[in-house]
């Protein structure tokens, strides 16, 4: 190959499965330049990768530039459809798989994981050009055709596990809310001690009563805000209040803290045990605050009256919980359960919430 036209990238090689692939480092200024993606026109069938999701771009490209001393991008995998040749940097066989990757320029590099970041990192340096200069991971393999590029992306798709919004909130150490989220939690007796801080949802045996992101979502309900937005003081004083005063109403949630209900017991008889009601809550301290800024505790106060009994078919079922009695949890139901709490409580439904009842209504006649 003549060096003089061709990529030049230090390397380290390795096998798997009988085959070799290397890892170099790539300059961010190169990423937009050689790497491809498929065409989005292209049927399924004959492209080696998904469809790009422009939708998480912005987020993406924010987060590179939000922060340039501490962003962290995994490696890219990558099908070179060319002509390669690596030279060792020593004959010594401990040291003879560091070396140099020549890449003819005349071949096609394909993404086979990583299309997102590329597209994230090709509009970030539009925005900072001075970010060209830093490197990324990139694992080549040789192209063998579309059916084996198809494969290495099957196989690391297939096996790879992505985190829980919980892990997420808990690891988040940049994201205001989430730092405030996990604050209220270790500061609340209740809330460290029946908190689980790792999974989304809870089996029927779990000895928690919630996970860390219902709070989290029901702290975006209760303040109207949006993943990333900032929070102040003022925000972060009503949050506080906001759990205290629940957690010393609800009685049934006073009764799992001084063990005379278990967890189990509470979310299989009542709603308070499940996400739908916590955010449903979430938007009633919401509504709470904006009609009475001074005094919005006694509205939450009032839900120590309220019968949460999931046999209460009548307050909760086609809100809270299903025909069949299953809890359900989608934004509506969220919205119906606040509908009827504020109800309850003396709060005025909303033109949205208005809406919500008017499609419960149509459902009801339907059935």
């Amino acid at each position: 190959m003549d060096t003089a036209f061709s990529y030049n990238f230090p390397a380290l090689r390795g096998k798997q499965a009988e085959k070799e692939y290397f890892v170099v480092m790539c300059p961010l200024r190169l990423i937009p330049k050689i790497f491809l993606f498929d065409e989005e026109e292209l049927p399924p069938k004959h492209r080696a990768q998904r469809i790009l999701n422009k939708n998480r771009i912005p987020e993406m490209t924010n987060y590179i530039i939000d922060n340039q001393k501490d962003y962290v991008f995994s490696s890219l995998t990558a099908s070179i459809d060319g002509e390669i040749e690596f030279q060792p940097f020593s004959k010594e066989q401990s040291w003879n798989d560091l070396g140099r990757l020549l890449v003819s320029l005349d071949a096609k590099f394909l993404i086979n994981d990583g299309q997102h970041r590329r597209a994230a990192i090709e509009e970030a340096l539009k925005i900072s050009p001075e970010l060209g200069g830093e490197t990324i991971s990139v694992v080549f393999f040789q192209d063998e055709g579309l059916k084996n590029s198809q494969q290495i992306f099957s196989d690391l798709n297939r096996h790879a596990v992505n985190t829980t919004s919980s892990i997420g909130i808990l690891y988040d150490h940049r994201d205001c809310l989430a730092l405030l989220t996990k604050e209220v939690v270790s500061e609340n007796e209740l809330l460290a001690r029946y908190t689980d801080m790792e999974r989304v949802s809870l089996s029927k045996n779990s000895p928690k009563l919630m996970a860390l992101n219902h709070i989290f979502n029901t702290n975006l309900k209760l303040l109207g805000k949006s993943k990333g937005d900032v929070v102040n003081t003022d925000d972060e004083k009503f949050v506080k209040s906001f759990w205290n005063t629940l957690c010393d109403t609800i009685v049934e949630w006073k009764m799992v803290l001084n063990k005379e209900l278990a967890p189990k017991e509470l979310r299989m008889n009542y709603i308070v045990g499940h996400g739908v009601f916590l955010e449903a809550v979430g938007m009633i301290g919401k509504a709470a605050y904006e009609q009475e800024p001074s005094q919005w505790e006694k509205y939450i106060d009032n839900l120590a009256n309220i019968d949460w009994d999931r046999s209460n078919t009548k307050d909760w079922e086609g809100r809270a919980f299903s025909t069949n009695g299953r809890i359900q949890k989608n934004n509506l139901t969220i919205q119906l359960t606040a509908n009827l709490i504020k109800q309850k409580l003396g709060l005025p439904l909303t033109e949205a919430d208005k809406k919500a009842e008017n499609k419960l209504k149509v459902g009801d006649n339907n059935d």
